[in-house]
């Protein structure tokens, strides 16, 4: 989803959270905004009256509640019951719920100085409020004692396996442990949390800190004169007056790396992307990964585990290390191999244009490019005119929501934004009730993390009475004042993935908390959001939205079959590139404590080597040093997980194509049996449910173009 939101209160606010019902007498000022629930809509922050100062009492309130919350139910002289220890679980730390979700989704959105500073001073106290909760002796003894007479409860399937989750979150929490192992596990957990702010604060410093500058606008040419005036803006505003400055954003590969002429600038633009994080300096992130590494690889040995990619697959669909390695393993070599037919293909352009060089990581985008020109005689800067910004989202986005599952969209000017950019929309369900709100947050600035994303503001709960309030986030070029925002064909089809995962938090369904939205599997979330990109090249759809923003003409059907015919195109460069970061993720996580190397790159180096993936045009889209997937939280040995989901959502896919398609009847089956089930159930069971058995492979294998010729 990138959607791993990286967010410091994540471990609390995704276990024990909402905002609604009775809560304990507040300390706090009632001139705090988060003193009470928001009167908005939905509960919508009230983002226009949060201050900055705001947020560390609201914090320290919460935890105080919730603690105290939490040793009511673990001192009760009652017996256990479902109600006065799950459900009485469920509704504590409203509060701590209300400033976890706005704060942590505003430190990777809009973040400022003093985020940064609380968000360092809150996360290892956050870690040790979460380790008293799930290391409460008393507190899991009384879960322990509901677990084993569950079957004789006589809960519904949902309260029966929320009961099951607590225990086994508690368990994989160390609820077990002995009380020596439990404090060892408390600093473990502290130091862990530090590292992960450290390392997710040094990748947003880092790249601003890589920017490129350059001195004239001929060492930018390619790049169309606006873009280059942008660069030129952007220098002055970091004090280089007279130069032009090419930011350097998330993952290995730049966008200008496709228009740039100039070799030596790209070159120079490829090295400080490259570079991030390993170079020295006050942000590098070199020590930070070995530290994180060897930390996490004593916890898993203190949880009785051989590495943490065992502790942390065994609760992910995939279950073990074997399965995971085996997924990518079998298809490392097929993409490796398209890669390089790609690359030889690359060479051949080079050299017709008497390039006098070999194809290095540099070239690949501008030279892949002219070679997808050649062969399907089409330009990507073709589509763009018409991929406009507010065409894509209402009538591409909206309108394909609206075929398949009968929402509709109205926008409202009236609610506070946190920024003068985002949008946001009421969201209709087919019988005209309001089902949610969706927050859209498309522009990249300096103070917003790389990348894209979905949150969730108001998680949706019938136990809490609340409803979805979700935001997509992505980071698009906004261009000067009075022009239009021109999507490239990546752009356009992460925008239709973000709300895939939007429409998996609006459809929950849920009662409790703990099973909301997207509250699934980290292996299992991206398959939904990856199913709603199919609607991006359905020609019912891209009819309704591709329309040139100046004339209003359609995409000429010739151009839209070249576009359906060149999907495959560069497809071993995309498998690669993916597939080599998740191998190094899941290098990194299979050490045992001691295997913990001293060289981050000499390590890397060599496990791309041993896995066949060390193809040099083709580097990680991640390197190890600003992979924030897997170091700043959210996806740590679990990279694989965006492969393992498209292998459900290829054959999901492939289900809807077999029932017709854009159906309103096909929609609402695939809300009913997996939209709107959240987390309530086992993840492959769910699928099982609506596929009628397991995914196959070939689907994917087809899509990727690994099937042997």
């Amino acid at each position: 989803m990138n959607h791993t939101n990286i967010i410091i209160a994540a471990s609390i606010a995704a276990v024990f959270n909402v905002a609604h019902a009775a809560e304990p007498a507040s300390m706090l000022p009632a001139s705090n905004p988060f003193a009470k629930v928001s009167t908005l809509p939905f509960n919508y922050p009230a983002f226009d009256k949060i201050k900055n100062e705001d947020y560390a009492p609201a914090f320290e309130e919460g935890m105080r509640q919730q603690k105290a919350e939490i040793e009511a139910i673990a001192n009760n002289k009652k017996p256990a019951t479902f109600d006065n220890t799950i459900v009485a679980m469920e509704k504590s730390g409203q509060l701590l719920s209300r400033v976890s979700s706005v704060f942590g989704n505003l430190s990777g959105a809009n973040t400022n100085d003093t985020f940064k500073a609380l968000e360092r001073e809150l996360s290892p106290k956050l870690a040790a409020h979460n380790d008293a909760i799930r290391l409460n002796g008393k507190l899991y003894a009384r879960i322990k004692s509901l677990y084993d007479k569950r079957d004789k409860l006589h809960l519904d399937a949902e309260s029966k396996y929320l009961l099951e989750r607590y225990n086994t979150d508690f368990v994989r929490a160390g609820a077990q442990l002995s009380e020596a192992d439990k404090a060892k596990l408390k600093t473990m957990n502290g130091e862990l949390a530090k590292l992960q702010t450290t390392f997710a604060q040094n990748v947003l410093e880092e790249a601003n800190a890589s920017a490129l500058i350059v001195d004239s606008r001929a060492e930018l040419a390619g790049m169309s004169d606006k873009a280059i005036d942008a660069a030129a803006k952007a220098a002055t505003a970091k004090g280089q007056e007279g130069k032009f400055l090419i930011p350097v954003v998330n993952t290995t590969g730049q966008a200008s790396l496709a228009v740039l002429t100039n070799r030596a600038v790209r070159e120079k633009l490829m090295a400080l992307s490259m570079a991030r994080g390993s170079h020295g300096g006050k942000f590098d992130n070199t020590q930070v990964v070995l530290a994180t590494v060897k930390l996490r690889a004593e916890k898993a040995a203190l949880m009785g585990y051989p590495n943490f990619a065992a502790y942390s697959l065994e609760d992910q669909t995939a279950h073990d290390t074997t399965a995971v390695n085996k997924l990518l393993g079998e298809l490392a070599k097929p993409a490796v191999n398209n890669a390089k037919k790609e690359g030889a293909e690359i060479q051949q352009a080079i050299d017709k244009a008497n390039g006098g060089f070999q194809l290095a990581a540099h070239d690949w985008a501008f030279y892949s490019d002219k070679v997808r020109a050649e062969r399907f005689n089409f330009d990507q800067n073709e589509l763009r005119p018409y991929f406009e910004l507010n065409s894509v989202l209402t009538n591409g986005v909206f309108f394909a929501a609206n075929k398949v599952y009968g929402l509709s969209f109205k926008e409202r000017k009236d609610l506070p934004v946190y920024n003068p950019d985002v949008r946001v929309f009421d969201v209709f369900d087919a019988d005209g009730k309001q089902l949610a709100i969706f927050i859209a947050d498309f522009y990249a600035r300096s103070n917003k993390r790389g990348g894209a994303w979905m949150n969730a503001y108001v998680s949706q709960s019938s136990l809490m009475g609340t409803h979805p309030v979700v935001a997509n986030h992505l980071n698009i070029p906004k261009p000067a004042d009075g022009e239009p925002t021109l999507l490239t064909y990546d752009e356009l089809r992460t925008m239709f993935h973000e709300f895939g995962h939007a429409l998996h938090g609006m459809f929950s369904n849920v009662k409790y908390p703990r099973f909301a939205g997207t509250r699934v599997p980290r292996d299992y979330v991206e398959f939904p959001s990856q199913v709603n990109e199919m609607w991006s090249v359905t020609p019912a759809v891209l009819a309704n939205y591709a329309k040139h923003y100046q004339t209003g003409a359609p995409m000429p059907q010739a151009l839209l079959d070249k576009v359906v015919a060149s999907k495959k195109f560069n497809e071993g460069f995309r498998t690669t590139e993916y597939l080599a970061a998740s191998i190094l993720d899941q290098k990194w996580h299979q050490l045992g404590v001691s295997q913990i190397p001293t060289d981050v790159l000499g390590f890397e180096a060599a496990a791309l080597k041993d896995a066949g993936v060390d193809y040099a045009p083709v580097p990680p889209r991640y390197r190890t040093t600003y992979f924030s997937h897997t170091f700043a939280g959210g996806y740590s040995a679990g990279y694989y997980g965006y492969l393992w989901a498209e292998k459900l959502d290829a054959d999901a896919v492939e289900w809807f194509n077999e029932n017709g398609g854009m159906l309103r009847k096909n929609g609402d089956y695939f809300r009913k049996m997996l939209l709107s089930k959240g987390g309530t159930m086992d993840a492959m069971e769910m699928y099982r449910n609506f596929r009628g058995r397991d995914a196959k492979i070939e689907p994917l294998l087809e899509r990727r173009g690994l099937t042997e010729k």
